[in-house]
């Protein structure tokens, strides 16, 4: 993978970060979140976030360090230069079908321990992974890892956001989730015998059109360019999920789903059909954005719980403190009492 993409306003879990590093010796780790600028305080955080620029410079750093693309994870490494020599054989392929074969073979190649096979039934295409990587820690982050960039590249060969239309895990429910939701499909299904990705097989038809200056502006900014690829910029849901964003920080009321259809030059019902095409809805969108913006006020500390209840939208400070406990399970006092930044200022309500 080359140099990381541009700095974007999408945010990933710490989770993804702790999955990261848990392979390495802690010298490698260290060095690794300091060329990442990121603060290892962090990891100790249970709603922490990262941009995922600084992930993609953390990924780029360790497989510097490792010459291991796969963060270690595998007994087999997936040397520096495996990623991008695959890709450039993919750009070749006359259809995604072909194309995700390929992909699917070499790593396997690249890989021992954990494997991906596509089976088409029923009109659904379905990657399922075998995984025999221990612990339970590090089998799980390779699995996500794994189908971050399987489901990137599916993206980038089709030339537009593939949505899921499930996604099964082979593990108890882990409490970054909801993250899974953002990234791949709000259908999810947990302790299931084996993980897998499905989405719909005439998706497979898609011919890939990927030019020399397509392929080299896509390595270039790899690996960021691979896990942004399933939240695409040019998507409806990143549209509105950008607008809800700009309205809540300039503190302007919320928008609605028919004011944002009516900006996009849509009914509000082409718009909700549009975004469940992406597997997304307008109210898991909206809770979206403002569970990152809750975190990010209280973390900053500069405004109390009433006061970042009323920027967000909410009626009043109880159904904020009702909403964030849902969000986190946690009370919002005590969150900012954990992100370090002290009990003052946090309004009325109890922490």
């Amino acid at each position: 993978m080359a140099a990381a993409a541009p700095a974007t306003n999408t945010t990933v879990s710490i989770a993804f970060v702790r999955g990261a590093v848990q392979r390495l010796a802690p010298a490698v780790a260290a060095a690794a979140l300091q060329e990442a600028q990121i603060d290892p305080a962090l990891l100790a955080r249970p709603d922490g976030r990262v941009p995922a620029a600084a992930f993609a410079r953390l990924w780029m750093a360790i497989a510097r360090q490792i010459d291991d693309e796969y963060f270690g994870l595998d007994a087999r490494r997936m040397k520096v230069g495996a990623f991008a020599m695959l890709c450039h054989a993919l750009a070749g392929q006359a259809t995604l079908d072909r194309a995700l074969r390929m992909a699917l073979r070499g790593f396997n190649l690249f890989f021992d321990d954990i494997a991906a096979t596509l089976r088409v039934s029923g009109g659904q295409a379905t990657v399922l992974i075998d995984n025999r990587i221990q612990p339970p820690e590090a089998r799980l982050f390779a699995e996500e890892t794994l189908l971050v960039m399987l489901h990137g590249l599916v993206c980038w060969l089709a030339g537009r956001r593939v949505p899921l239309s499930r996604l099964d895990w082979a593990h108890p429910r882990p409490a970054h989730a909801d993250e899974y939701r953002r990234m791949f499909s709000p259908l999810l299904h947990f302790d299931a015998l084996s993980t897998a990705m499905s989405f719909d097989a005439r998706a497979l038809q898609a011919v890939v059109q990927v030019d020399a200056t397509a392929l080299k502006a896509f390595l270039r900014d790899a690996p960021q360019s691979v896990f942004l690829k399933q939240v695409a910029a040019s998507g409806w849901s990143d549209r509105v999920r950008r607008q809800c964003r700009e309205a809540l920080a300039r503190a302007e009321p919320a928008p609605t789903l028919d004011t944002l259809a009516g900006s996009l030059g849509l009914s509000p019902a082409t718009l909700r059909r549009r975004l469940a095409d992406e597997g997304a809805t307008w109210q898991q969108l909206k809770d979206a954005v403002r569970r990152e913006l809750a975190l990010q006020h209280l973390a900053e500390g500069r405004l109390t719980v009433d006061e970042i209840a009323a920027r967000l939208g909410f009626e009043d400070a109880s159904t904020f403190y009702r909403a964030f406990r849902k969000w986190t399970g946690q009370a919002p006092g005590a969150w900012r009492a954990a992100a370090g930044t002290g009990e003052a200022a946090v309004g009325s309500m109890p922490a």
